[in-house]
């Protein structure tokens, strides 16, 4: 049984919503939200990264960008460039990026939920992570930020939505600077949707492992005793179909491979040359050196969890690690990654420009094969999944 509950929402103003709302806290560096927020002294990136108001060189966990993020969210309120619902709502969002289009329920999830893992994860979080936006929500008094969950599809949910969007208009219908559609409704009766959420056995977080973990700090700092009801026990979720969610390729570069990884590779592998920069099936990857595409097939592994037959688990077992040395995609700093949004041009380029000897393209994971991890209590390898389009930040934010 999953709890969701309707909460008053600060929200923009119509007129204002396309120079507030934002690309998420952590798919930007400081850079570059500099370079987003330039002529938009409204925009969400102030509350999310305020770093961008203050000097060159600031420490990222001083004391000071935590209260500017806090002052800057309440100069919104204030002014009345952010308004609060007068009644707890719950809220449809759809993005729509070329022919792809997702609907979520946008609503408050419960702490205990995730606590007690009906709200399963399939990543391990880092404590320096959790330990910014842990500081973030408390210095705040607000959840900025959504996660995105998804669940296992439900007719009766689907019919609920359907409704809302064939009946009424949306309160914001915008287009991003990338090109993606963001519309929101709110939903007039709440109850509906309340009461079909609590015969979904599990939700399974998609994109926002920290933000979730960090919920769960806040509210075991804040609570007194057990469980209760207020606020900071629940934090907000756009919650997907899992039939409507979409995931990319979480791509690799490799800095430096020996001069005889080509060899290497031919001597174990069924190496085709040329190749499509793009994986047409699961299990295969192409690769990119020296100006020329490969493409070749992992093995599968032996053990039958099906963290280990994901396509980032056998390129571990049977390339990085005994080919490259590499124990831990974690923290092995001759690896790195690139979202799939980027495409195997940013592959090429990279590599030609001398920043890597090795790219690889990888075959998207699926979304059941995220579920079937989760459900299995255990974790995937980092940078597994790559979901698109991204949640927008600064549309409905949660106080406490």
């Amino acid at each position: 049984m999953i709890t969701i509950q309707p909460f008053k929402a600060w929200r923009p103003n119509s007129d204002q919503v396309e120079e507030i709302a934002c690309v998420p806290y952590d798919v930007i560096n400081t850079e570059e939200a500099n370079e987003l927020a330039k002529g938009r002294p409204n925009s969400f990136l102030h509350v999310i990264r305020p770093e961008i108001d203050l000097s060159d060189g600031t420490d990222l966990y001083s004391d000071e960008v935590y209260e500017t993020g806090a002052a800057n969210l309440k100069r919104l309120q204030e002014n009345r460039i952010l308004i609060q619902d007068p009644t707890p709502q719950l809220y449809l969002y759809q993005q729509q990026m070329g022919t792809h289009t997702q609907t979520g329920l946008f609503a408050n999830v419960s702490v205990k939920d995730y606590d007690e893992n009906r709200i399963l994860k399939h990543e391990l979080t880092r404590p320096d992570k959790e330990d910014d936006r842990t500081r973030h929500i408390l210095t705040q008094r607000a959840h900025a930020e959504p996660v995105m969950l998804t669940y296992k599809s439900d007719d009766t949910i689907t019919r609920l939505t359907n409704r809302v969007l064939s009946s009424s208009e949306p309160v914001y219908a915008f287009t991003a600077s990338d090109g993606v559609i963001h519309r929101v409704w709110k939903i007039k009766d709440n109850e509906p949707f309340v009461n079909a959420f609590r015969e979904v056995d599990s939700l399974y977080v998609a994109d926002g492992h920290h933000r979730c973990k960090s919920a769960s700090r806040v509210a075991e700092t804040l609570r007194d005793g057990t469980y209760g009801d207020d606020e900071f026990e629940f934090f907000p979720a756009v919650i997907i179909p899992m039939d409507e969610m979409r995931i990319l390729a979480y791509n690799r570069l490799v800095k430096q491979i020996p001069d005889n990884f080509l060899d290497q590779l031919n001597a174990s592998f069924d190496v085709q040359h040329p190749a499509n920069p793009v994986p047409e099936v699961p299990g295969r990857i192409s690769i990119y050196t020296g100006g020329e595409w490969y493409s070749l097939n992992l093995p599968e592994n032996d053990s039958g969890e099906t963290v280990a037959q994901l396509d980032v688990s056998r390129l571990h077992q049977h390339i990085l690690l005994p080919m490259l040395g590499i124990k831990d995609q974690r923290t092995d700093p001759n690896l790195s990654f690139v979202g799939g949004i980027r495409g195997t041009e940013e592959l090429e380029r990279v590599v030609n420009k001398g920043g890597a000897d090795l790219a690889i393209s990888m075959y998207p994971t699926q979304i059941e094969e995220l579920m079937s991890v989760a459900d299995e209590h255990q974790l995937m390898p980092p940078k597994s999944t790559w979901f698109e389009p991204k949640l927008r930040s600064g549309l409905l934010v949660h106080t406490f």
